[in-house]
């Protein structure tokens, strides 16, 4: 009977690994649809095929050395010990050794995605294959041992439960540096730096996308308990649900409230962009909030977002064509740290002193500085090469044809 009730329950963990992982995989179309939706026609093949191209790369590096780089033996608690094409058919701790690389590198491939956005319709193809590689095999699996690996971080007591930063954060910066180094869309600033507003040729693609990838996220944020058998793992994953939903609708209806204040227009682009910022924000500390404390994350995330979108448009000058670098660095840092205001076992408002949110700042810092200044580096060698933005002739006749020979609208 023992051995028969652990059967069970190695295969419910396992099944929910992967039934979760199916979920976030489908975030990739989530993705690919806010991207094309908010950029322009005559770029929509462009990114769909990156898009596509991102997860197949992920796939196959992360498969043969990213895994093992985040989840290997700890060198210096910094870096996994890496290891070629990952063989192993044994089990974990309820689930097999390959649901959980499954499991891993759909959360891969959506770090590298996010960057994808900020740089969208000036990049080269070629330049995004290269970079999509190096987020995957670096700076991704490096920055996540330092936390779900065993790393330095979470020997502090960092707290990501399912990647605000190590996730989201880090493609964001990785975004913000490269959009800052290959500049701005053609027309975007005028001659004194005001900006010109470049819309998006769909917003039923984008409000579509937004969906599809609030549906992924129930795979995201609950899937990443790892385990379903057991009064315990069904409880928490209710309660992850219930934050995660909570955190986006609150960041839907803030970003638009404050639109509508400040723009005179509820605005869709920003209300589908808030929801997604309370995703984000809500992703670090969904098993450690209760619902008031998540709504709470969702209305700063959601509060937030339109003033750093502005920030970056019209202080830095950093042109972000679909807002990633706002609602996955900005948001991912405000998550971060709101675990350690609102977690109820460690939590400043909960009695728990401020020691965790001074470790959880500690970890938006180094994130930061990582991802940002490896993205730095990675993109002015591609810039010094010539191969990281297209020609203006490209870019203003579109880089469908020019780059793909085809179009998503004949």
């Amino acid at each position: 009977m023992e051995e028969t009730i652990q059967g069970l329950q190695i295969g419910i963990d396992n099944m929910w690994l992967l039934v979760t992982g199916f979920l976030v995989m489908f975030m990739q179309p989530g993705f690919a649809l806010v991207e094309a939706g908010f950029t322009r026609q005559k770029n929509t093949a462009n990114i769909l095929m990156k898009n596509l191209l991102d997860f197949c790369i992920g796939s196959l590096l992360y498969w043969a050395i990213g895994f093992t780089i985040m989840y290997g033996d700890s060198i210096g608690g910094f870096i996994g010990m890496p290891d070629l094409f990952f063989m192993s058919d044994g089990f974990g701790d309820n689930y097999s050794d390959y649901a959980d690389l499954f499991f891993q590198t759909v959360f891969a491939a959506t770090a590298a995605t996010i960057v994808s956005g900020a740089m969208a319709e000036r990049t080269e193809f070629k330049a995004y294959l290269i970079f999509s590689i190096v987020i995957t095999v670096l700076i991704y699996p490096i920055s996540g041992h330092w936390t779900w690996g065993g790393g330095w971080l979470s020997q502090l007591g960092f707290h990501d439960f399912a990647g605000s930063s190590i996730v989201h954060s880090v493609g964001g910066w990785v975004g913000l540096a490269g959009a800052a180094m290959i500049g701005p869309r053609i027309g975007k600033y005028k001659a004194d730096g005001t900006p010109n507003a470049i819309p998006g040729h769909n917003l039923a693609y984008g409000a579509l996308g937004v969906f599809i990838l609030w549906f992924g996220w129930f795979g995201f944020n609950p899937g990443s308990q790892l385990a379903a058998a057991g009064t315990d793992n069904a409880v928490a994953i209710g309660h992850i649900a219930v934050t995660t939903n909570l955190a986006a609708a609150a960041g839907a209806v803030t970003a638009m409230l404050v639109a509508w204040f400040r723009y005179k227009r509820p605005s869709l682009s920003i209300s589908l962009n808030g929801a997604l910022a309370g995703l984000v924000g809500i992703t670090a500390g969904c098993d450690a909030v209760n619902p008031e404390g998540a709504v709470a994350i969702g209305i700063i995330a959601g509060f937030v977002l339109p003033f750093a979108v502005e920030f970056i448009d019209k202080v830095l000058r950093v042109d972000d064509p679909v807002g990633a670098v706002s609602v996955h660095g900005v948001s991912g840092a405000i998550g971060t740290l709101a675990v350690g205001l609102f977690s109820t076992s460690e939590g400043l408002f909960y009695g728990g002193g401020a020691k965790l949110l001074g470790i959880q700042a500690i970890g938006v810092l180094t994130f930061f500085v990582w991802a940002f200044g490896l993205g730095l580096i990675l993109f002015f060698i591609l810039k010094k090469t010539n191969i990281l933005r297209v020609s203006r002739r490209i870019e203003e006749e579109g880089l469908d044809v020019y780059e793909h020979g085809e179009s998503a609208y004949n």
